[in-house]
């Protein structure tokens, strides 16, 4: 239709030329001057650096200890089978060691572990967990990471009833991937984080020992129990399962089972390394710790006692 039009409209020119015996010239058409071709900006995306020689040399290092452990039969995934039984009492006294006691002192430096009494500690609204990465981590690493850990508070969630959402969104529970030069220059930040924090905690967690696999701080308000704030800080040196193992342990301890026993097995809450990964033993601690009948703030005296009766009631009806 646009063709058809365009030629009538030279016709009724190509007569009106005719009659009057004279030449029409139609006036030049200039078209307007097009705007300037805007180029698009680049997409910004996450930055990448490459690590030091120290945190290349952390790398190897940490890969030998897996492969180490590994061969001695430690760092197991099962979960725990027949050959790691635990009964009703042992459960009871495990609960009492892990979460009313603390593997370090609220002002530690994280040197020497040394359990205190505590308080029952645990959260008692919405946690809101993001996952934030240091510099020196590559992208494709970021994404396994950030996976990882999505599944694994979906389970924490259902375990203990916590609602965990996964958000950048005023986060209370961050969970940190840092290479160590990411984590030397991280102080400032941190004490942003936790303003209260101590001054040798923060020393110690810029300057964190390499036997010190990963760490978790949880913070208070003044004379109360239960958490507002959490902090997990996990190597990104760590190979796949010692990275694993962290991700367990450390958002496990940040939900309220903050100490370690040697004699709780089968458990990740025991320094000897056999379990990598949470397991049933592990999961029946956290639903205890989140079962209605206890209170945040109970003493160990007063909890200690719901804590057998609960923990009989478990394994009689093959709770898991």
């Amino acid at each position: 239709m646009k063709t058809g039009g365009i030629l009538r409209h030279i016709l009724m020119l190509v007569l009106a030329t005719g009659l009057m015996g004279c030449e029409l010239l139609a006036p030049p058409v200039t078209a307007p001057p097009l705007p300037p071709v805007e180029e698009p900006e680049p997409p910004v995306g996450p930055v990448v650096t490459a690590p030091s020689q120290a945190s290349r040399d952390l790398t190897t290092y940490y890969k030998r200890l897996q492969n180490d452990l590994l061969n001695q039969g430690l760092l197991r995934g099962d979960g725990g089978g027949a050959d790691t039984p635990f009964t009703d009492t042992q459960l009871a006294r495990n609960f009492v060691r892990i979460a009313l006691f603390n593997e370090y002192r609220d002002d530690s430096d994280f040197q020497r572990p040394q359990a205190t009494v505590s308080k029952l500690r645990r959260w008692t609204g919405p946690i809101r967990m993001s996952v934030e990465f240091g510099d020196t981590v590559p992208l494709a690493q970021r994404d396994l990471d950030l996976a990882s850990v999505s599944a694994y508070a979906a389970r924490l969630s259902r375990t203990t009833g916590v609602p965990i959402t996964i958000t950048d969104r005023n986060p209370n529970y961050r969970v940190l991937f840092l290479g160590e030069d990411d984590r030397r220059a991280y102080g400032p930040r941190l004490r942003e984080l936790i303003p209260n924090i101590s001054d040798g905690t923060l020393r110690t967690f810029v300057n964190l020992p390499r036997d010190q696999l990963c760490v978790v701080i949880g913070t208070f308000a003044p004379g109360r129990s239960n958490y507002t704030k959490a902090v997990a800080m996990i190597r990104a040196e760590h190979p796949n399962l010692m990275r694993s193992a962290c991700i367990h342990e450390e958002l496990a301890q940040g939900m309220g089972l903050a100490n370690d026993s040697p004699g709780a097995r089968p458990s990740i809450f025991n320094d000897d390394e056999e379990f990598a990964l949470l397991t049933t033993h592990d999961e029946l601690l956290l639903r205890m710790l989140y079962d209605p009948r206890l209170q945040t703030g109970m003493e160990p005296a007063v909890a200690a006692p719901i804590a057998r009766q609960i923990a009989r009631d478990y394994l009689a009806t093959g709770a898991s």
